[in-house]
């Protein structure tokens, strides 16, 4: 009887870990989309930034024209 406690209370552990390693996994999935998703929008930022730049220099060469 008492083997079959400790196999139990064994289980039960183990059966925690697994849900806190599949949490994590989880969040460690959703991280790294917020990072991704990060990334691009910097990117999409710097190429408006220099569309801008660009746009900037071209009305200052037109307005010394």
């Amino acid at each position: 009887m008492r083997h079959v406690l400790i196999v139990a209370i064994a289980a039960l552990l183990a059966a925690c870990g697994v849900e806190t390693a599949g949490t994590a996994a989880t969040a460690a999935a959703a991280k790294k989309q917020e990072v991704e998703q990060g990334r691009k929008t910097m990117e999409q930022a710097g190429a408006r930034a220099a569309g801008a730049k660009d746009q900037g220099q071209e009305r200052l060469r037109d307005a010394d024209k």
